[in-house]
């Protein structure tokens, strides 16, 4: 699709930007080129999309059900009985519920990991994002379900590239304490062999460490490292509770976190991620909401804010996490992590662009984009999203929106009822 954009700000300046296969082709004052689609982009700012590092699509089926909770009580009495009914029809539409509501919040990229993988990869695939896909593989420390898991897997990976380019194929093993480590050990040999990301959680909570100390001697990122894990294809979620060593084994081996402070906060996991130690030892990370289970809402702006503000006040140093640093982290920081690029509105970058109207009361009076971005706004002020280079929302309008919402409500009302 050949889209120009009139008259829109970009770096403090208006100009123009066209669009041709995906990417930026020109960007300039008054130009003329042959376009399938105008867009007015008076009054807007264009910046990068968003890119969600983390999350469980689908569980906006679960958004509100089970809130005000002790984590695990929360999953063993709410959350696992419901997944436990999960239909891939189910989280065919909470996905495409997650799509849409990202959309709308200008995130053209989400990190996933859920049940019936092709459900995500078919409303991703659909609804005209890009999704890092994972399988949640679970073996509890059964050999019969491990090798039930890794057929899965394979089979899954193969049937990736039905959904490509929206859709690639990462390996989900859930976590050190529900994957075994004959599992973890085929995970890290198949990346390898592929190419693939690893898609895990990790050091989310105390009695994960207590868990992987009693078990293997050593903290989770430890434990990982002795297997060779840890490396540029890891991608560690959450990491709340990492200490200087695991820290330093991130740094030097490139292993990724993302950091998740809203679920964080509303589950209480008891501590904050050590910023000052990736600080120290460069540990790459960016932001995640989570899923709608754990955070109810799957607005970056919102995770921007609260990841700042989290930081500040856990370290007592208001200069951490600046606004434009804090924006960095979900857009060009991730991209690095997702091997997206610079992430830039550059010619010959991707066409992953937002609009954002500049019109609204909390723009004013404007002395910082990027303030105003991180402090003062909300995912409702983004009118278009261009996702490589194509609209797929305009004037806050997403084809196929009111079937969306009106089979959710039908899905996750039956879904509570189901026996």
């Amino acid at each position: 699709m050949k889209i120009l954009i009139k008259n829109v700000i970009l770096n403090g300046k208006t100009v123009d930007i066209y669009v041709n296969g995906g990417k930026i082709e020109d960007i300039g004052t008054e130009l003329k080129k042959e376009a399938d689609k105008l867009i007015n982009g008076a009054g807007k700012v264009a910046l990068p999309s968003f890119i969600n590092g983390h999350t469980h699509a689908a569980m906006t089926l679960f958004r509100g059900y089970a809130d005000d909770m002790p984590l695990k009580k929360w999953l063993e009495e709410k959350i696992w009985v419901l997944e436990r009914k999960l239909t891939e029809e189910d989280v065919y539409w909470g996905a495409k519920l997650a799509c849409l509501e990202m959309i709308k919040n200008g995130i053209t990229v989400f990190n996933d990991m859920y049940w019936h993988w092709e459900a995500t990869a078919r409303a991703t695939y659909e609804m005209g994002l890009r999704g890092f896909i994972s399988a949640v593989f679970i073996d509890m420390f059964d050999k019969k379900k491990a090798e039930q898991q890794v057929e899965l897997n394979l089979k899954l990976f193969d049937l990736s590239k039905k959904y490509s380019p929206n859709v690639t194929f990462t390996l989900g093993p859930h976590a050190i304490y529900s994957v075994s480590k004959e599992s973890l050990i085929w995970a890290n040999e198949f990346s390898r062999k592929n190419g693939i990301l690893i898609h895990m959680h990790v050091s989310e909570t105390e009695e994960e460490v207590k868990f992987a100390m009693e078990k293997y001697g050593m903290r989770p990122v430890e434990f990982l490292d002795s297997l060779e894990m840890i490396s540029e294809k890891f991608i560690g979620c959450h990491g709340c509770w990492l200490d200087e060593n695991e820290c330093e084994i991130l740094g030097k081996k490139g292993g990724r976190i993302v950091h998740m402070p809203v679920s964080n906060m509303k589950l209480t996991v008891g501590r904050v991620v050590p910023h000052s130690l990736f600080s120290k030892y460069g540990v790459t990370y960016c932001l995640g909401t989570d899923g709608c289970a754990s955070n109810n809402h799957l607005d970056m702006i919102e995770t921007m804010k609260f990841a700042s503000l989290l930081a500040k006040f856990s370290t007592g140093d208001p200069t951490i996490l600046p606004a434009k640093e804090v924006f960095q982290l979900a857009t060009k920081k991730a991209a690095h992590i997702f091997n997206l690029g610079e992430w830039d509105l550059n010619v010959g970058s991707y066409a992953d662009i937002i609009l954002v109207d500049m019109e609204r009361p909390e723009f004013v009076p404007n002395f910082d984009l990027f303030s105003d971005m991180v402090y003062a706004t909300n995912g409702s002020c983004v009118d278009t999203v261009i996702c490589m280079g194509n609209v797929i929302m305009e004037n806050r309008v997403v084809p196929g929106e009111e079937e969306i919402l009106r089979n959710v409500k039908k899905v996750a009302k039956s879904l509570i009822e189901r026996e």
